[in-house]
C-alpha cells in the first residue's frame, strides 16, 4: 500500500474490455488512504474539449477519445493533480484500472499561509498591495512562488495593482466599485469554505467574465461540490494574529437532493508582530443546495466575516533608528492595556441565491442574485485647539532642531548650533520616554475643560449597500467550439461619513473646521453651530451612487494543433454624488445630487495555443480595452464638494504576453514574456504642503491640498519563469524567477485643490501645476525582480519537509508628483514667480533621484506530517519564514510637506531631514503551526 501513496498508480495488468464499444479508456478513482471511491473527480484529455466527472462509484469513461498518444489529467480539490500518457487504440476501450489520488499537502500549506499576507490589504498609504490573495487557487510553480514565497515582501504579479484582476464568488464580481480592488477581508478566515477555485493568468480566457489583464479568480460555493466530511483546525503564529481556529462540515448530496456546508473560524491576537497591533476576526459560512431535478438546482450562500485590527504606522528612518523597525506610533497605554488609535473594522456580509440550469448535456446557464451590506471603518484621533497627539509629530523629534535654518538667511544652517544640538538630544530623550500616545493626558485635558472635548476618537465610515444580478451561459456549439457569455448588473449606494466614537472624558464636541473662519468653518450650513456626541455624524456626510452594466461573449476553438479564442465586452458605468451636508466652503456645490458621469467602455481580446507536441506548447494572448476611472478618482474631494476632475477620461489598457510551456508527468515549466500599457490613469492624494502657492494662495503658500495626477501612462514589461521537476517519487525541485521594468511612460498633469481659495465665485479652487516630469521613474509597489529555488521531500510514511531561498530586488520608493513640476523651482515669495537663485539642475537631480531599496534574501522552511487512525486523518503543518530574520522595506513614500527646492534642499542638506520619506517594513522571522483533523 505504501507505493500507492507515493504517486497515482495504475493497475499493472491492463485489460482490454471488448464488451464496450468506442475508442477511449475508463478508470476508477479512489482515495489513497481510505481506498474509498471519489466522486466529482475531473478527468480531462489535454488539448481537447473532452472532460468527464467520476460518479458515486469513482468511475469515469471516455468513449470517443482521439487515437494515439494522449495526456490525461486527473484532478480534484484537496488532491495532487497528475498527468499520465495514454496510448489510445481505435475501436477499443482501455481499462486503466484503479487510480489512487494522494492528498495534496501543498493545499494545506495554502490554506494555512494565505492569511499571513492579509495584513494591510486595502489600507490607505499601504505602500503596496500583495497579490497573494488572488493566487491561492493556482498550481503553477511561478504563481505559487509569487503568492507564498514573495507575497510577504508585497510582490506584485507583473507589477500590476489588484484592480486589474477580477475576483468572483459564484460568477459575481467582488471588486469594489469605489477603487476597483477586491476586499478579501469579506471572506477572510474561511479558507476551507473558499477552497474550490479556478484561476486564469493575465488576459487568458475565463468561463465567467471578460476579466482584466492580471487574471481572474472564481470561488465556487455550490454545496454539492464539496468533499463530504468534517474538518477542524487550530493554528498558532506570530504574524498579524496569534491564534486561529476553524471548523467545517460538508454533508454531500443526500437521497432527497439536499446538500449543505457550514464553516466558522476565529482569529485573534492581543498583539500581532508589530507593536500595538491587536486583532480580532470572526467568520461564518453556510451554503445550502436543493437539487430540484436533473436540470435545476438552487443554492443559497451566506458569508459573514468580521475583522477588526490595529494598524501599524509608516515611519521615517529617524524614527526607526530611535525606536526600531517594529515601532508603531498609533498606540498607547490605557488602564494597563495597549489601545490603538488606528483600527480598521470590516463587516460586510454577503448573501447569494444561485440557480443552476442544465439546459442540455452541452449547455449550462447559471444565474445569481447577490446582496451585500455592511461597513468599513477606519478610526483616528481628532483635536481642536490642542497639540498634535502623534508622538512622531515632527516638532517632537530631534530633526526639528538639527535641520534648522535661519528663516531670514537660507544659507545660514543652524542645526549644528550648540543650542540646537542640545535641543535635539533632549528631544530624543523625550521621545523615547514618551514614544506612545498618552491616552491619560488626552482624558485629563478633556476633563479639565468646560466639557468641550479637545480630543476625540472618531471613525471614517463607509456603509455600502450593493445589489448584483449576474447570469452566464456555457455552451458547446460543436466538438471544437465553445461559447461563454454573460451579463451583470450592479447597483451601489455608499454612505460615507464621520462617526464620533469616544469623547475621551469630555461631554461634547463642536462640529466645525478650526482651520477656517466664519461660516466657512461649518460642516453643514443647514444645521450650523452643531454640538455632537458619541454616535453622531459630523464633519462630512454624503452618498456615492453607482450603476454598472456589463456583458461579454467569448468563443473558444479547439483543434489538433491550434487552440484559439476571441472575446469581447461592453461596460456602461454611471457615477453620482449626493451631498447630505451643505459645506461652509462649498455652499453651492456640496449639498444634493451632482451631475451624473457616464462612461461607456469596451474590450477585445484573443489568443492562441500552438501545440508543438502533446507536452510542449506556445501560447499568445492579447487584449485592448477601456476602463472607467474608479469612483474615488471621479470625485477627488468628495467629502466636501461634488467637483469632478475636468476632462477625466477612461483608461486605455493594452496587454500582450507570449509563453513557452512544457507539461510532462515529471517536468513542468513556463516561460512567459509580457507587456502592458495603461494610459489615462488617475491618482488622488491628500497632504499639507509648505511653500506651494504664492502669498495669495494661503498662509504664506502653505495649505492642505487634494492632489489629482491625471493622464498617467504606465508601462510594464518583463519575464516570468517557473520550473518544477520531480527527480524521484519523493524529491521535487522548483526554480522560479521574475524580471520586470515597470515605469512611468509619460509626464502626467498635476492639479491641486486648495480649500483656502474657495469662495462663492470660485467653487472649484484648483490650480494647474502643469506636467510632472515622471517619465522613466520606476513604479512603486513591490520588488520588480525576484528569484526562488526550492526543494521538497515527501516520505511514503506521510511526512514531508521543504525549503526555499528567495532573492528580491528592484523595489522603489513612491515619489511625489508635485516635486517634479516646474513649481518646485519657483520661489512662492517672489512676486514674479522667479526661481530660487541657488537652484541648479544638477542639485535638483540629486534631490529628486528615486530611492531604490536594498535587495534582500529570504529563506523559508516548511514541513508536515499526517496520520490515519481508522477513518480520521490527523495532520500537522509548520513553517518558519525569513529564517535569517532579515529586516527589509516593503514600500514607502516621499513626503510633500516641503514642496519647493529651497525647503527640500535645506532639509536634505542638514543630514537629519525632518520630512524624510516614510517606510513600511516586512516581517522578520515568523512561524506558523497548524494542527488539523479530517473526519
Amino acid at each position: 500500500m505504501k507505493k500507492l501513496v507515493i504517486s497515482i498508480l495504475f493497475v499493472m495488468n491492463v485489460v482490454f474490455v471488448f464488451a464496450q464499444s468506442g475508442t477511449g479508456f475508463s478508470a476508477k478513482v479512489v482515495d489513497s488512504k481510505t481506498q474509498k471511491p471519489l466522486q466529482n473527480v475531473i478527468a480531462s484529455i489535454q488539448n481537447t474539449n473532452q472532460t468527464q466527472l467520476s460518479d458515486a462509484s469513482g468511475n469515469f469513461i471516455f468513449k470517443d477519445a482521439p487515437v494515439g498518444s494522449q495526456l490525461l489529467q486527473v484532478k480534484s480539490s484537496g488532491y495532487k493533480t497528475q498527468l499520465f500518457t495514454i496510448d489510445v487504440e481505435l475501436g477499443k476501450i482501455l481499462e486503466l484500472g484503479i487510480i489512487v489520488l494522494e492528498e495534496d499537502i501543498t493545499e494545506e500549506q495554502q490554506l494555512s499561509l494565505i492569511t499571513i499576507t492579509e495584513n494591510d490589504l486595502g489600507d490607505d498609504n499601504s505602500g503596496s498591495e500583495s497579490t497573494a490573495g488572488l493566487l491561492q487557487a493556482s498550481r503553477d510553480a511561478f504563481q505559487q512562488a509569487a503568492a507564498f514565497n514573495w507575497g510577504q515582501a508585497r510582490f506584485r504579479i507583473r507589477g500590476l495593482d489588484n484592480e486589474y484582476s477580477t475576483t468572483m464568488i459564484n460568477g459575481v464580481v467582488m471588486n469594489k466599485i469605489y477603487d476597483g480592488r477586491p476586499q478579501w477581508g469579506n471572506w477572510g478566515g474561511l479558507n476551507d469554505a473558499t477552497r474550490n477555485q479556478e484561476f486564469t493568468t493575465g488576459s487568458a480566457p475565463s468561463d465567467y467574465t471578460f476579466g482584466g489583464i492580471l487574471g481572474t479568480q472564481e470561488i465556487n460555493t455550490r454545496a454539492s461540490i464539496y468533499r463530504k466530511g468534517s474538518r477542524v483546525s487550530f493554528s498558532a503564529t506570530n504574524t498579524n494574529y496569534s491564534w486561529r481556529t476553524m471548523g467545517t462540515h460538508a454533508s454531500g448530496m443526500d437521497s432527497n437532493g439536499w446538500a449543505f456546508v457550514v464553516s466558522g473560524g476565529r482569529r485573534w491576537a492581543q498583539e500581532g508582530y508589530f507593536d500595538g497591533t491587536d486583532y480580532s476576526a470572526n467568520s461564518l459560512f453556510a451554503s445550502v443546495e436543493k437539487k430540484i431535478n436533473e436540470k435545476h438546482s438552487l443554492n443559497f450562500t451566506s458569508i459573514f466575516a468580521q475583522n477588526r485590527r490595529g494598524k501599524n504606522s509608516p515611519n521615517t528612518a529617524e524614527v526607526s533608528r530611535l525606536a526600531g523597525v517594529n515601532y508603531n506610533s498609533y498606540w498607547g497605554w490605557q488602564d494597563g492595556k495597549k489601545r490603538n488609535s488606528r483600527d480598521k473594522d470590516v463587516e460586510e456580509p454577503i448573501n447569494m441565491l444561485t440557480h443552476y440550469w442544465k439546459i442540455s448535456d452541452k449547455t449550462n446557464l447559471n444565474t445569481t442574485i447577490s446582496y451585500q451590506v455592511g461597513q468599513i471603518a477606519n478610526t483616528r484621533l481628532d483635536y481642536q485647539g490642542a497639540d498634535n497627539p502623534d508622538p512622531t509629530y515632527y516638532r517632537n523629534l530631534p530633526s526639528f532642531y538639527t535641520s534648522a535654518y535661519n528663516p531670514d538667511d537660507y544659507t545660514d544652517f543652524q542645526g549644528d548650533d550648540a543650542a540646537n544640538i542640545a535641543n535635539g538630544i533632549n528631544a530624543a530623550s523625550n521621545f523615547l520616554a514618551n514614544r506612545q500616545i498618552n491616552w491619560n493626558q488626552l482624558y485629563q485635558t478633556n476633563t479639565t475643560s468646560d466639557g468641550h472635548s479637545a480630543y476625540i476618537l472618531y471613525e471614517d465610515r463607509t456603509d455600502d449597500k450593493i445589489w448584483i444580478a449576474n447570469s452566464y451561459i456555457n455552451s458547446q456549439l460543436a466538438d471544437n467550439i465553445n461559447v461563454n457569455a454573460g451579463v451583470s448588473f450592479r447597483k451601489l449606494k455608499s454612505h460615507n461619513f464621520q462617526n464620533l466614537l469616544d469623547l475621551l472624558g469630555g461631554q461634547f464636541y463642536e462640529d466645525f473646521d478650526n482651520f477656517q473662519v466664519g461660516s466657512e468653518q461649518e460642516s453643514d450650513l443647514n444645521n450650523p453651530n452643531r454640538i455632537v456626541g458619541v454616535g453622531d455624524t459630523f464633519g462630512y456626510n454624503y452618498n456615492l451612487l453607482a450603476n454598472t452594466v456589463d456583458a461579454f461573449t467569448q468563443f473558444k476553438f479547439t483543434y489538433k494543433k491550434v487552440d484559439f479564442y476571441l472575446g469581447q465586452t461592453y461596460i456602461r458605468t454611471q457615477y453620482q454624488r449626493e451631498g447630505l451636508y451643505r459645506n461652509g466652503l462649498y455652499p453651492t456645490n456640496s449639498f444634493g445630487k451632482s451631475t451624473k458621469y457616464i462612461y461607456d467602455n469596451f474590450g477585445f481580446k484573443g489568443g492562441l495555443t500552438y501545440k508543438i507536441t502533446g507536452k510542449q506548447y506556445l501560447s499568445f494572448n492579447g487584449v485592448y480595452m477601456t476602463k472607467a476611472p474608479a469612483l474615488r478618482n471621479v470625485f477627488p474631494n468628495a467629502r466636501i464638494n461634488d467637483n469632478s476632475v475636468e476632462g477625466l477620461e477612461a483608461e486605455t489598457v493594452t496587454s500582450l504576453d507570449a509563453g513557452y510551456i512544457i507539461r510532462a508527468p515529471k517536468f513542468k515549466s513556463r516561460l512567459t514574456a509580457f507587456y502592458s500599457n495603461i494610459k489615462n490613469a488617475t491618482e488622488t492624494s491628500f497632504y499639507f504642503g509648505e511653500g506651494i502657492f504664492g502669498d495669495d494662495g494661503g498662509d504664506g503658500g502653505d495649505a492642505f491640498v487634494a492632489e489629482t495626477v491625471s493622464n498617467i501612462e504606465k508601462q510594464n514589461i518583463g519575464l516570468e519563469l517557473g520550473m518544477e521537476y520531480q527527480i524521484t517519487s519523493t524529491i521535487k525541485l522548483t526554480a522560479t524567477g521574475a524580471y520586470g521594468e515597470y515605469t512611468y511612460n509619460n509626464n502626467p498633469n498635476v492639479v491641486l485643490n486648495n480649500d483656502n481659495n474657495a469662495s462663492p465665485t470660485n467653487t472649484n479652487p484648483v490650480t494647474d501645476f502643469g506636467t510632472a516630469k515622471l517619465k522613466g521613474y520606476r513604479l512603486p509597489g513591490g520588488p520588480q525582480s525576484a528569484a526562488s529555488f526550492g526543494v521538497e521531500y515527501r516520505d511514503p510514511k506521510f511526512w514531508w519537509i521543504g525549503a526555499n531561498a528567495n532573492y528580491l530586488a528592484n523595489n522603489y520608493l513612491d515619489i511625489s508628483s508635485l516635486l517634479r513640476t516646474d513649481n518646485f523651482f519657483k520661489n512662492p515669495l517672489d512676486s514674479e514667480g522667479l526661481p530660487f537663485p541657488e537652484a541648479t539642475d544638477e542639485r535638483a537631480r540629486e534631490l529628486l533621484k528615486q530611492e531604490k531599496f536594498d535587495d534582500f534574501m529570504l529563506v523559508n522552511l516548511t514541513g508536515g506530517k499526517s496520520w490515519k487512525i481508522k477513518s480520521t486523518t490527523f495532520g500537522l503543518f509548520a513553517t518558519v519564514n525569513n529564517v535569517l530574520d532579515v529586516s527589509y522595506k516593503t514600500g514607502g513614500f516621499e513626503q510633500t510637506r516641503n514642496a519647493n527646492f529651497r525647503e527640500v534642499n535645506q532639509d536634505v542638506s542638514s543630514g537629519t531631514p525632518a520630512f524624510a520619506p516614510k517606510y513600511f517594513y516586512g516581517y522578520g522571522r515568523t512561524y506558523f503551526v497548524n494542527l488539523y483533523i479530517n473526519f
